[in-house]
């Protein structure tokens, strides 16, 4: 009995360290050999798996990416009247919100409005830009706030590459309480 035991810890060995041995650079039997032997394509390259035969693909017509709210107002005058109509912040107006405004107005607006929202920015002091309104002389509301974030207007370029919906629903709070304390 000891001796069948010795004979099958010395074949167990003899078969473990033999597998050590031989070609590894070919693997025996592939289960899935495109997992082994991926084919690769570069990113504007021609891909053969597709209809339009490009590798670089647009995402689905209709599709919102993950944590995106869509924007149902078009970049043209008459999508800026209907926000401006009808646009309503969904935030609440407290001041964890309007503290977060703040450091965002200050960190992309300040530069150009400037800290008080009288078109005074550092950029108009050094003459980059002129012309940049002072938020007491607009009729402007949420909504156009909003809209011209989103999309810019005139010189001002868009910023919702820029910022999350959240975040610019917090400038526009806080631009409202700027333009309330101009008006006073």
């Amino acid at each position: 009995m000891k001796n069948i035991l010795k004979i099958t810890f010395a074949l167990a060995f003899l078969f473990t360290m033999s597998s050590c041995w031989g070609d590894k650079t070919k693997p025996n039997y592939q289960y899935m050999p495109d997992m082994y032997k991926p084919v690769g394509y570069e990113t504007y390259s021609q891909n053969p798996n597709f209809a339009n035969g490009m590798t670089s693909q647009l995402p689905v017509k209709g599709t919102i990416a993950r944590g995106q709210v869509p924007y149902e107002y078009e970049n043209t005058p008459e999508g800026y009247e209907l926000a401006k109509a009808e646009l309503k912040n969904p935030l609440e107006i407290n001041e964890k919100n309007l503290a977060s405004g703040k450091k965002l107005y200050d960190i992309n607006c300040a530069v150009c409005h400037g800290k008080k929202g009288q078109g005074d920015g550092v950029l108009v002091q050094r003459e980059k830009f002129l012309g940049v309104p002072n938020y007491k002389d607009r009729q402007i509301t949420e909504g156009s706030i909003y809209h011209v974030i989103m999309y810019g207007r005139n010189m001002m370029g868009s910023h919702a590459s820029q910022l999350k919906a959240k975040e610019r629903w917090q400038i526009t709070m806080y631009v409202q309480k700027l333009r309330s304390d101009l008006l006073k």
